[in-house]
This record gives C-alpha cells, structure tokens and sequence, in this order.
C-alpha cells in the first residue's frame, strides 16, 4: 500500500509553489485534480510528468459524484505506489476532494499526508486589505443557506466558475442585500492579469470572463444605529461554535437541567445590580441572563423542539395581544385597568389552569411562592381587608410558635414558624414590599456591616475568641452609625 502526499499548485504564478512541493512533484507519480491552472504549464516546461483527473468532468452527473470518482482513482493509484496528488490553491481550503480523500484514506487505513500551500485567500487578504480576524467566512457558491446570510459578516464566495453560476449567487444575494450594494470581483489574484474590482451586486453576472479562478468577495453590511435596532447574531453564532463538535467540551455536556441553577443565579446577580444601582454591572448581567436563554434555546434547537426564534416570535405575539389598549382599540384610564385586561386576556389563554393557585410554580423562591400564591387568592376575594388584620394575623402566629418552642416539639415549630413567616409575606404584600426583595436587601446589608466588623478584627491584629460578642456589636454599631 502505498503513501499519498496532497500538495496544492497555489493561486496562480509558478513562484508561489514551495521547494517542499517542487521536489514532491519532480519525484513521485503526480496527479492532478485539474490541469486548467496557471502553474500547469511551469509544470509542462520543468517536464513534470503528471495525469489529471479533467476528464472525469466531463462524465459526471453532479460536482458531488466528480469529487467521489476522482478520489476513487487516487486511491487506485496508491494500492501499490506513492502518489502525489495536487489541488489548485491550498489542499485545505475550499478542497471538496481533500475532505472526501482524509475520509476515504482514514477508512482504508492509508497514510495521507497534507501539505501546506499558498492560498488564493492570501492574496485576497492583500488585495482587499482585510484582515481575517475580523469574522471573514468561506463558503462555495451552491452554498445557498450561507448566501442568505450575507452582510451579516464578511463573506468570500468560492466556485463562482461561470456566468450561470454567477447568476444563480446574485439572485440569491438579493434576496438579502440591495441591488446596488458594493461587492469586489476577484479574478486571476497573484497573476499579471488579476481582477479585484469594486462593482454593484446586480452587475456580478455581467462581468468578462468569469471563470474557475473567479471569487467574489461581500463586505460586512454596515447597519445604521439605533438604539431601537440590535442583533443578537454574534451571540447566537458563538453559542453555535460552542455546542458544535469541536466545540467546548463543558458547554456540549450540558442540558437544561444541567445549567438551571447557572440561569438562577444569574438573575440574582443582575438583581443585586439593581439593588446597588451598579449601572456597568447591570449592563453585564444582563448579558449573562441573555446568554443563558440563547444556551437553552440554542439546545432546544438542536433537540428539534423549538428555537430562538419561536421563543421572540411567541413572546412578541403575547404583548400585542395583552396590550389591546397599545395595539387595538381597548381604552383605559389608569394601570390597574391595564392590570384587570391582562389577567383576563391571560385566564382566556390559559384555559388548561383549572385552580385559582395554577401558575405559581413550585421552583420559586418559598418568599417569592407565597408573595405571588397571597396575590392569587386575593383576586378572588380570599383576603384580609386591611393591613392591620394582616398584623393581628402575625402576633398571633408569634404567640403559636412561643407555645410550639416551650413543647419542644420540632416538627410543630418548624411549622408554626413557617405560618409566621407566611403572615410576614402577607403584611409585606399589604404595603406592596415584595419580601424577597426586603430580605434580599437586608443579607447584603449585613454583608456589608459584618465585613466591617472583620476589617476591625483583623485591624486590631487578634483573633475572633479574643472578642466577645458585646466588644464586636460595638463595631457593628460602628458599621449602622457609618450607613453600611
């Protein structure tokens, strides 16, 4: 069994060929995917002996089955014979052959071994002046999904070997960009004739000799700010590449069960931000929960079972129709109007939640769950009139769990002060405190004030035993007097 050895001719002049691939093509059997390039006549001068496979275009019935057929007969060649197969350009871009010649040769167990090359996409660099790192993508022009997304990114478009082709990538561009919008032909890069010519989109096709050694390259769409316009493409894309193989190996092994705590903790983060008026770390949080909902959705996707854009088209749906006094013709005084028509339009919807409790779910904080199931009952009426009452409702549970303590009875304080701590939520949600937000608040506030007191602690150079608790509440008085 013998070696292959895939080498590429580069773009155009024989002075782009490396003294590597010079000395593989003087001394081994050559064939060539195509002898229709410039450096296939310094072949012919340096007597070169070569075979190609042009031949094998002429009796395919699509790229596809040339590409497979002409991979079959480098493998033939190398049953008993090292071979040098070489490709116009660079073996690894925008080579169908090469990746159909690693599958094939990894299968039969052949040593395949590639090259590198000078590409046509080097000298594009120069000639466009651009710079890859700026998001450039490659694609072949039957790549029909890919040309829909142009003008999102920059885009070189390979394979544009004739004017019906060229036809067929214009058309389906301006599906997407305007007519007139300013692409750059490329023809013949690094030779004496090569084109890199600035014209209107609706002109590709009309262009003299558009043949194999034609590209065409599409600039990035500048799209007009507006604080009312945003795209959220670069954030789904990387999530893309995060998930796909070759990916991140921690984000590809997640599910939604796997990264729901992530999701929770990320609004808490945001809303400490809140809380702190943190307008940089509002900004960032923000990201981190819409990331988050791009992770799920984006794994839903791959599920099949929904996706991003069902996701905004859904929610999008739900404000215009619960917002009949914005976009119908529902008139309104005030908010609580706006409450009542919401509610209603929301149990028209709804129609599976047969109890007044439905959709309240269990996985809420408990001091959120009671906020929201108290708010529940009160719209049917199961409900203390006043704040007071309310009140009265708390001093009672206090007495209970007094009487609950003095049993010894664990089970029955633990239940009597969760009945407490229930009221508590009442008498907030009477005064239209959320006690989630309440408590919240107060954890960072002590937060704040403990660490106070540590600093002094520390300050002082003694250990926390060296201080009993009256000496440390003067330094928590310290942090109260201060407004920590």
């Amino acid at each position: 069994m013998g070696k292959i050895m895939v080498v590429g001719l580069g773009p155009g002049k024989s002075e782009y060929l490396s003294l590597e691939t010079l000395n593989l093509l003087r001394s081994q059997t050559v064939v060539l995917r195509t002898a229709i390039h410039p450096t296939v006549e310094y072949l012919r001068q340096e007597k070169i002996s070569f075979t190609s496979c042009d031949d094998l275009y002429e009796t395919g019935k699509d790229f596809e089955t040339v590409y497979q057929t002409i991979v079959q007969r480098i493998l033939n060649f190398a049953q008993d014979k090292d071979v040098v197969y070489a490709v116009p350009g660079s073996p690894l871009v925008a080579e169908r052959t090469v990746v159909l010649l690693r599958e094939q040769a990894q299968t039969r167990k052949i040593e395949l071994v590639i090259k590198p090359a000078l590409s046509f996409l080097d000298l594009a660099y120069t000639s466009l002046q651009i710079d890859p790192i700026d998001g450039l993508r490659i694609i072949d022009a039957a790549d029909k999904d890919a040309l829909q997304e142009a003008g999102n990114y920059p885009l070189m478009i390979t394979q544009v070997y004739s004017q019906f082709v060229a036809g067929d990538v214009k058309l389906a561009l301006m599906d997407t960009l305007p007519d007139d919008y300013d692409i750059y032909f490329l023809r013949n890069l690094g030779l004496d004739d090569e084109e890199c010519r600035k014209i209107k989109l609706f002109e590709l096709d009309r262009q003299e000799n558009i043949d194999h050694l034609t590209s065409v390259y599409i600039p990035q769409q500048e799209k007009p700010k507006s604080k009312y316009k945003f795209d959220i493409t670069p954030l789904t894309d990387i999530m893309q590449i995060l998930r796909e193989p070759g990916g991140c190996p921690w984000d590809r092994e997640q599910n939604h069960k796997s990264i729901r705590q992530n999701f929770i903790e990320e609004v808490y983060e945001f809303l400490e931000a809140v809380d702190t008026d943190d307008v940089a770390g509002m900004r960032e949080e923000l990201g981190d929960v819409l990331m988050q909902v791009v992770f799920h959705a984006r794994m839903a996707q791959e599920a099949e079972r929904f996706d991003l854009q069902d996701v905004i088209d859904e929610v999008t749906d739900k404000l215009i129709r619960r917002h009949p006094h914005v976009f119908g013709d529902v008139k309104v005084d005030n908010s609580t109007q706006v409450l009542s028509n919401w509610d209603a339009i929301k149990k028209q919807e709804k129609t599976e939640r047969k109890s007044v409790l439905d959709g309240v779910t269990k996985d809420l904080p408990s001091l959120l769950r009671a906020y929201k199931l108290q708010s529940k009952a009160a719209k049917v009426g199961f409900d203390w009139h006043t704040a007071d009452e309310c009140w009265q409702k708390v001093d009672e549970e206090i007495k209970e769990l007094q009487e609950a303590i003095q049993e010894n009875d664990k089970t029955h304080t633990e239940e009597e002060l969760g009945d407490l701590l229930f009221a508590i939520v009442n008498f907030a949600r009477k005064y239209k405190i959320e006690p989630e937000v309440a408590l919240n608040g107060t954890n960072n506030k002590f937060v704040r004030r403990f660490s106070y007191v540590e600093d002094q602690v520390k300050k002082s150079g003694k250990n926390w035993e060296d201080f009993d608790l009256p000496q440390l509440d003067v330094f928590w008085c310290q942090a109260k007097h201060k407004k920590m």
